[in-house]
């Protein structure tokens, strides 16, 4: 069978399945626009789905084999497709197939400025960053993004120009289908150890995806383990990123005042370049930044256009996302669900000056949270109130035994409630006026937050 990057060139007629994905959208919208027929199907009615609709792919509710029609010459699958998907499988056994991965990193070798993000943690935020900076810096970029942009109210979008900003997720060896110009690389820690097993595999992937670059790293020189992971490359261009003086690109003079709002001063190989102003919390957006920088600097954005993109950039969705205000309650969402994420999110809600700042956490999966309990224990205790729910399994079987609860009994003082009703009805009716309240998790946590928004938010106009 032809590989992927061959048939692009030869085909029209591609038709997804499960186009209505936040990952499988965007990606199908770029086809679109360049100039492809495209057709899709999705088990559910969502945004997304109709999104893509209006923008001219012909799109059917439900996953049966009469969804391909004779003229497709190729099909895309999500790997969130189960085994045993009649569409799925009547595609494999007649036409070429390849899963979205395969398709993104064929995409990333049509455009010329492939800036992959890649991290453990923070890509979606530099992603968004680097879009937002090179829109309005007018260099016009292609993106897909994990989180939806406000700037575009889309997680993706097709630029007129060779640049192509792509979020590079390590899990399952994506990235290493992809051929980045840029890569930047955040940072390095243990994750999805059900799929990699340890810190050195997660290094090695790390490293392949380096030298799968083709021109420039952009790395956090202050993180050890992405440090190691990149000795002896060569053949690169390679641009350091952090605080210590030993960087190409350094942040000195942080100023983190507290609320939604920090500065620094970018130096530049001792140089000092300008005074960067953001308007998201968090130390560790410092450092996100500093890259997005770096990033748009090597593609030729201008300074002043890059500080106002910074500055204009007011987070992604799920990103410590301000989702209101009632009843003096403030709350928000996150989809911090490693203990390093947790640790920096509940760091810069501590920053900010509210009464109590409530942790409401749902674990996601069954072998992160057993591999690194003691580390989930250990951050939840940044809040000062914490509720637990039951364990999002996703993908997974939980064959080990463990239980939400074995996570609760770590953090003292925290709530365990299996559903989100249980928990709706505990923050609602002990929460206090100047509270923080913050949900946080890469599962569906965010619903529990819309539900303890609309009580609140009745309780407020019944007052």
């Amino acid at each position: 069978m032809k590989n992927i990057d061959t048939l692009l060139k030869e085909v029209k007629r591609v038709h997804f399945i499960g186009i209505g994905g936040a990952g499988m959208c965007p990606v199908a919208e770029i086809l679109i626009s360049l100039g492809y027929q495209v057709s899709g199907s999705d088990n559910n009615d969502t945004e997304t789905f109709r999104r893509i609709e209006k923008e001219g792919a012909r799109v059917y509710l439900g996953q049966v084999k009469e969804n391909i029609t004779d003229d497709v010459e190729l099909v895309i699958y999500t790997n969130a497709i189960l085994k045993g998907n009649e569409e799925l499988e009547y595609a494999k056994a007649n036409f070429p197939c390849f899963e979205r991965a395969e398709l993104l990193g064929a995409i990333s070798r049509i455009f010329s400025n492939c800036i992959g993000v890649c991290g453990t943690h923070g890509k979606t935020t530099t992603s968004s960053m680097i879009t937002q900076i090179l829109m309005e810096a007018g260099l016009d970029p292609s993106a897909v993004i994990g989180g939806k942009l406000p700037i575009i109210n889309a997680y993706g979008r097709y630029g007129h120009s060779q640049n192509f900003v792509c979020e590079s997720c390590e899990f399952n060896n994506t990235f290493l289908h992809m051929n980045p110009d840029i890569a930047v690389i955040l940072n390095i820690d243990e994750d999805h150890l059900d799929f990699f097993g340890n810190l050195e595999n997660i290094k090695k992937s790390f490293r392949k995806f380096a030298e799968l670059t083709t021109k420039t790293i952009i790395y956090n020189g202050d993180d050890k383990n992405t440090v190691d992971t990149l000795a002896g490359i060569d053949g690169k261009k390679l641009i350091s990123v952090g605080r210590n003086e030993s960087n190409d690109w350094v942040a000195k003079n942080i100023s983190v005042p507290g609320g939604f709002h920090s500065e620094y001063d970018a130096y530049h190989h001792g140089d000092f370049v300008a005074r960067v102003v953001l308007s998201v919390p968090g130390e560790h957006n410092i450092i996100n930044s500093l890259c997005a920088f770096a990033a748009a600097y090597e593609s030729g954005a201008e300074v002043d256009k890059i500080l106002e993109g910074l500055k204009d950039f007011g987070g992604a969705s799920r990103r410590f996302e301000l989702l209101g205000e009632y009843c003096g309650v403030t709350f928000a969402d996150d989809y911090a669900h490693h203990p390093a994420e947790i640790k920096v999110t509940l760091e810069a809600a501590k920053m900010m000056g509210y009464n109590n700042v409530w942790a409401v956490h749902q674990p996601f999966t069954y072998t992160r949270t057993s591999l690194l309990l003691d580390d989930f224990a250990q951050v939840l205790r940044i809040a000062d109130k914490c509720v637990i729910s039951e364990i999002m399994g996703s993908r997974e079987v939980n064959t080990i035994g463990i239980k939400a609860s074995d996570l609760s009994c770590k953090v003292p003082g925290s709530v365990q409630l299996d559903t989100f009703d249980e928990i709706c009805d505990y923050v609602c009716d002990n929460v206090q006026e100047g509270d923080l309240v913050i949900t946080l998790g890469c599962g569906d946590v965010y619903k529990v937050a819309r539900m303890m928004c609309k009580r609140m938010k009745e309780k407020e106009e019944k007052q």
